[in-house]
């Protein structure tokens, strides 16, 4: 199973719905997919008292992780970053297991002309501290408000639409070929 993360907790996000068009494609190719919204996250996990004890809500989004034989981060840019909710998504998943010798793979995406270079560029940092396994074949999609098809549902450009679907293709691949590193990484 594939968790496609999108990567912030803004409502009618651009991540979100990129996060829909991705799974299709996975669908596409007969592997199964979930959307994980950072706006599914429990409210308490939000309080400070959450470092300490994670609140027995956040075993539902925690075990996602866990489970997941691959992670498909969604990565927009904001201000020059990642969203800050997508590092304290992070920081509250358990350690190290989380992200332990786990595929994932990156899709970057902003409204400028760098498509989320940066945004991912950072976050890869994080994820290679917390040892995960990366495919190094990332997408950028700069100025993606306007990759839209005129309703809003799909993606405009055929070639962004290729790239995104081998970049699927690839990544179930590099998941098949490296299954159960995480497990041999479990304590």
């Amino acid at each position: 199973m594939i968790e496609i993360i999108a990567g912030t907790n803004r409502p009618g996000a651009n991540a979100l719905k990129l996060a829909g068009i991705i799974r299709g494609y996975y669908r596409d190719r007969g592997r199964e997919a979930n959307i994980l919204s950072l706006s599914e996250m429990p409210q308490e996990i939000f309080l400070p008292s959450s470092y300490a004890q994670k609140p027995s809500s956040w075993k539902v989004i925690s075990d996602r992780v866990l489970n997941a034989d691959g992670l498909h981060v969604i990565v927009p840019e904001y201000n020059g970053s990642f969203p800050g909710v997508l590092k304290y998504f992070v920081d509250m998943l358990k350690f190290p297991e989380s992200f332990e010798r786990r595929c994932v793979c990156f899709t970057g995406e902003a409204a400028g002309i760098w498509g989320g270079f940066r945004a991912v560029e950072q976050i890869q940092m994080i994820f290679g501290y917390r040892n995960a396994v990366m495919l190094p074949d990332r997408v950028w999609i700069p100025g993606i408000n306007q990759k839209w098809n005129a309703e809003g549902t799909g993606l405009a450009e055929e070639a962004l639409v290729a790239r995104l679907r081998d970049q699927v293709e690839r990544f179930i691949d590099f998941v098949e070929r490296n299954k159960g590193l995480a497990a041999k990484a479990a304590p």
